[in-house]
């Protein structure tokens, strides 16, 4: 099972997928795509998700190789989040491609968290409009391969058809 959770900042897309991932009652395994540099803010956000989780899930900075952490991952897999990911990839040039061959492929539920980009405002910079485009463009291949998508806005769920 994929389910994708979309939602834009402060939501509520996080806890939603952590509910769902701790309503499976097995083993999680949690991706974290962000890399926490020397932005005090973006740490303390990252702490208090930390602090949210049961000391029980296993954590892999995936970074890196996001498809390749999650076909390595036993058991659920929540990937958080797919816009961070981007993000950390010169050019935003993310495979999606081998992300989403890893979502189907593997034996494990997925739940997957990626930021709803496109209700905001227009971006007013070119790296703006490449980023909401490359995010977009994941949101969209990850939803196809998906079985279950969910939009949270203000801490509400409503499924997508």
């Amino acid at each position: 099972m994929i389910t994708l959770v979309l939602g834009g900042t402060r939501s509520g897309k996080s806890e939603v997928a952590e509910r769902l991932a701790a309503a499976t009652g097995g083993p999680v395994t949690y991706l974290a795509t962000a890399r926490v540099a020397d932005d005090p803010d973006f740490a303390a956000r990252v702490a208090r998700h930390r602090a949210r989780r049961p000391a029980s899930w296993t954590m892999i900075e995936a970074y890196d190789d996001l498809p390749g952490a999650l076909r390595a991952a036993s058991a659920t897999a929540l990937v958080e989040s797919l816009g961070t990911w981007i993000a950390g990839v010169p050019g935003f040039a993310a495979d999606v491609e081998a992300l989403c061959d890893a979502l189907a492929t593997r034996k494990g539920d997925s739940i997957v968290v990626s930021e709803e980009v496109g209700l905001g405002v227009h971006p007013p910079t070119e790296v703006g409009m490449r980023f909401a485009d490359a995010v977009g463009d994941c949101n969209r291949r990850v939803a196809a391969a998906a079985d279950r998508v969910l939009l949270v806005v203000a801490g509400r769920t409503l499924e997508l058809g």
